[in-house]
């Protein structure tokens, strides 16, 4: 995520701002640009970004409910902008519980969306591809007793639980699944992976690429699963997969190595912008020393990003455990897992 600053009056400013808490400034994202501008009117429900005055236009639909800060891009019909057209289906925002959830969950969804423009990955919507376009249901449990909503992908749909937005029950999920990591960001990623691993990687010719690197896809997935559950993670499961849920099935494996390579990328680029660097006084072979003079979205190699990365991890987790709270990034990269992050990094980059 990159930094951005305000056209009017030079404050610093979050990614989710919409207006400028020192002068005030209404303020959209342009994700055409990948800029957050501030505005000025420019008559009826037009605003012309100062970033961008060549581009006037208006916000996206979800702007109403406090849900969104994109632009529509300028000449497009879209009521809605370029992430939250893949919308499919929201929960009841006449319940305000539901609303505040849905505004959590369109933070990480735009978040994820600001990767995905990054790299110009494919993005069609389920009304310009009616078989394999990417669409989200945000969907709310029943208030009876019928079956929960669970979290998935099936053919670029991808379903996301309401209550995930809630903190409380997001932990209890975490504690109770032994899971070291559990957030709506990491939700989307994952999910999204699976998408693209049916986008970049079976409808692109690159099966026996893929297979070389995560195993065979064609073992029965929902045999896979209930062993997973039923017999738990292999031993020594670190040694070659990022997390324990990896091991599950090589998709498993695809999705949660994609979500690791979008935490990274992107965590990267904003240490970047705050110009961090980690040089450890008691270091004196140098071995945790990185500076990140270069963008990690447009890295040569898995080896640039992850030389980098380690440091940085290793310096914010002893940040949080000062503050009594849990490792940023609780996760072993072994030579294994770095190769299959070289994988995505390749596919994301077309060059497999």
């Amino acid at each position: 995520m990159r930094l951005f600053q305000c056209q009017s009056c030079g404050n610093i400013l979050y990614f989710e701002n919409r207006s400028c808490g020192l002068c005030g400034h209404s303020l959209a994202y342009l994700p055409e640009t990948g800029t957050l501008s501030a505005l000025k009117p420019a008559g009826g429900d037009a605003w012309t970004p100062l970033a961008a005055p060549d581009r006037p236009s208006r916000f996206c639909a979800n702007a109403v409910h406090d849900a969104c800060n994109w632009l529509v891009p300028p000449g497009s019909d879209d009521a809605f902008c370029l992430a939250c057209r893949h919308n499919g289906t929201i929960p009841d925002i006449s319940n305000p519980a539901h609303l505040d959830a849905w505004r959590k969950i369109e933070i990480a969804k735009h978040r994820l969306f600001y990767t995905l423009l990054r790299w110009k990955l494919p993005l069609k919507t389920r009304a310009e591809d009616p078989e394999h376009g990417l669409i989200f249901h945000f969907l709310a449990d029943p208030p009876a007793d019928g079956p929960k909503v669970m979290t998935g992908h099936d053919n670029g749909v991808v379903t996301i639980a309401v209550v995930e937005a809630d903190d409380a029950e997001r932990e209890r999920r975490r504690a109770a699944m032994g899971e070291p990591y559990r957030t709506l960001l990491g939700h989307f990623r994952h999910e999204v992976g699976h998408h693209y691993w049916d986008v970049l990687v079976r409808d692109a010719g690159k099966l026996e690429a893929c297979r070389a690197v995560f195993g065979d896809d064609s073992e029965d997935y929902y045999e896979a699963l209930q062993r997973h559950y039923n017999e738990g993670v292999p031993p020594n499961w670190q040694e070659n997969f990022v997390s324990a849920y990896a091991t599950t099935h090589p998709w498993e494996d695809f999705a949660e190595t994609w979500a690791h390579y979008l935490h990274i990328v992107d965590t990267l680029e904003m240490a970047s912008a705050f110009g961090m660097q980690v040089q450890p006084l008691l270091d004196a072979t140098g071995t945790l020393a990185a500076r990140i003079g270069f963008d990690p979205y447009a890295a040569e190699s898995i080896d640039q990003i992850v030389s980098t990365w380690l440091p940085v991890t290793f310096a914010l987790n002893c940040v949080n455990r000062a503050m009594g709270l849990n490792d940023l990034y609780p996760f072993v990269l072994t030579p294994p897992v770095i190769a299959k992050l070289g994988f995505i990094h390749d596919l994301v980059h077309r060059r497999v």
